[in-house]
């Protein structure tokens, strides 16, 4: 014997208590690939956990969706998804817990494997370094009995932010394996761009769209204009396409693109007939 206190009981707990304001229908439901978002996050944990529940609101434990699966109510309103986790301790107190926000559609084996695989028992909890701002990511986390504690403190105290209190506490904190694994939909247009990047690129209609190159780009494109028919989903996967097709130089981190004369993201969604301008840094300085 070496005298180490034995490892508590995974159980898993994916959260769908949440009202869907911004996306103005349920997150829970909302369908990618043949599958809602709730489905895939059960079926993704439960490799992974002994037993898993789904975090909801008493208000919503007869609907029909989250009916299908064993559940834990919240015992707090307004909290937040720390009701939720905070619930499942009182339920199971000598249980550590893999907590699952359920609206991570681009959540993949991988990163849930690595993170159980990582798992450190004797620290608070477990959790991903985000990608995007590199502070702790509390909804796909591993959170130990011994957490318990300081977290009923926290809300004690009028605190709710399970983020920040992931930065004060002992944890083990890990790279994301996929930087994209963790983000999550919140609205209408987050969805429709988490759509575009799960669908496969030939099941995507043809669109024409029209772009325009200036500067160096012209210059490697020997034109000013074109339109084009392409199944690219994106801006970044036309830059892609047109780099396979001229010789351009530039990569996209230095560029800028506007759709429809507005500075976008690189992840929009294209659209039939969207006029795109891919736009160099300026010269000199």
């Amino acid at each position: 014997m070496d005298g180490a206190l034995p490892v508590a009981p995974l159980l898993g707990l994916v959260l769908a208590g949440g009202r869907s304001t911004r996306m103005r229908t349920d997150k829970a439901a909302l369908a990618y690939g043949g599958r809602n978002q709730l489905e895939r996050a059960m079926e993704l944990i439960a490799p992974h956990v002994g037993r898993a529940y789904v975090s909801v609101r008493a208000d919503q434990s007869a609907e029909p969706l989250r009916a299908r699966f064993p559940q834990i109510l919240d015992l707090h309103e307004n909290l937040g998804p720390i009701a939720g986790l905070l619930a499942a301790q009182a339920r199971h107190p000598h249980a550590a817990w893999l907590v699952l926000a359920c609206d991570l559609p681009l959540l993949d084996e991988r990163t849930l494997a690595q993170l159980v695989r990582c798992r450190a028992p004797q620290r608070t909890a477990t959790a991903y370094r985000s990608s995007h701002d590199g502070l702790p990511e509390p909804l796909c986390a591993i959170w130990e009995p011994r957490s318990a504690a300081p977290l009923a403190a926290y809300v004690a105290a009028g605190r709710q932010c399970p983020r920040r209190f992931l930065l004060s506490a002992d944890i083990e904190l890990l790279d994301e394996p996929n930087p994209r694994a963790l983000d999550n939909i919140n609205t209408p247009e987050e969805y429709r761009s988490a759509m575009s990047e799960l669908l496969p690129a030939a099941t995507v209609a043809a669109k024409r769209v029209t772009v325009q190159y200036y500067a160096l780009l012209r210059e490697q494109s020997g034109r000013r204009e074109e339109a084009l028919t392409t199944r690219a989903r994106t801006a970044a996967e036309l830059y892609a396409e047109l780099a396979r097709r001229y010789p351009f130089t530039l990569a996209p981190e230095l560029l800028r693109v506007a759709i429809n004369a507005e500075f976008r993201d690189w992840s929009t969604p294209l659209a039939e007939g969207d006029a795109v301008v891919f736009i160099p840094p300026v010269a000199g300085g």
